[in-house]
């Protein structure tokens, strides 16, 4: 198979949140960034602002590695406390809550420590211009919410075979044990067939593993609108030799593998 030509990005922070189904006073998060995540982010960075056209956007394809899948934190909010009821929050039916029920709670919840590398494929020009902005954006970019800021690098780089690269590159997790391979997820709205060689017993990814409601039509605050689409699993077993640590032992990793390297030596004239 031809290697594609796509972005990698890496999305690390100490909290990141990619909601599913959030409404009202629940807001979930995703175990994995979202395509309406990343595409938001993407918009973010280009300086489109919500309700203008992300079609462009949508057509590209996101396959997402989990480096380090993190640990599920739970957020309590509260709004409205200690406010005179004209201040306080707006019911349904636009009146406003008495001062003793002004205080309403919700639950946030994030990912915390957890390290995700994706991969961008489509057509060049978008990538291109998506590329630039993610090295100049136009608004700081975040991880599903504003107070989720990306740590590290955030663009990778570009590739002619990025899926390649999106298994071979360090993994942003400590060796544990004597094992010659980790299990790594990966996460894609497309079938996941091209990423390995298959082993007989094992899920190639082929087929979808369910539906998700997070392909996103448009992200006008009253407007919001989103279709499902399919999505693909599937877990790869890879050297562990390419687990890297934490902090700035995985960096130097990273740097190793994205250092320019020197071109092959042509094979002489018989």
């Amino acid at each position: 198979m031809i290697g594609e030509a796509g972005l990698l990005l890496r999305l690390a922070g100490p909290l990141q949140s990619w909601g599913e189904r959030s409404k009202f006073n629940e807001r979930d998060t995703a175990p994995f960034p979202t395509r309406s995540g990343v595409i938001g982010l993407l918009a973010c960075t280009l300086g489109r602002r919500r309700g203008e056209d992300i079609g462009d956007l949508a057509r590209l394809s996101l396959t997402v590695r989990a480096d380090r899948p993190g640990v599920l934190l739970r957020d309590l909010h509260t709004v409205g406390g200690g406010l005179p009821a004209r201040h306080t929050v707006t019911t349904a039916e636009g009146k406003k809550r008495p001062t003793a029920a002004a205080t309403l709670l919700s639950h946030r919840y994030y990912l915390a420590d957890a390290a995700f590398t994706a991969a961008l494929t489509g057509p060049a020009d978008i990538l291109q211009a998506c590329a630039a902005a993610l090295r100049e954006p136009f608004w700081p970019p975040y991880l599903g919410r504003r107070s989720c800021p990306p740590e590290g690098p955030l663009l990778l780089g570009e590739f002619d075979d990025v899926h390649r690269h999106l298994v071979e590159l360090p993994l942003a997790r400590p060796r544990r044990g004597t094992a010659s391979t980790v299990p790594v997820v990966f996460h894609s709205d497309r079938p996941l067939t091209h990423l390995a060689p298959t082993t007989a017993g094992t899920d190639n990814g082929s087929e979808p593993t369910g539906q998700v409601n997070d392909q996103p039509l448009n992200f006008h605050p009253q407007r919001r609108a989103y279709h499902s689409r399919s999505r693909y699993q599937r877990t790869v077993h890879l050297p562990a030799d390419r687990c890297h640590g934490l902090g700035a032992d995985y960096l130097k990793a990273l740097a190793t593998y994205l250092a320019p390297r020197p071109p092959r030596p042509e094979s002489s004239p018989a």
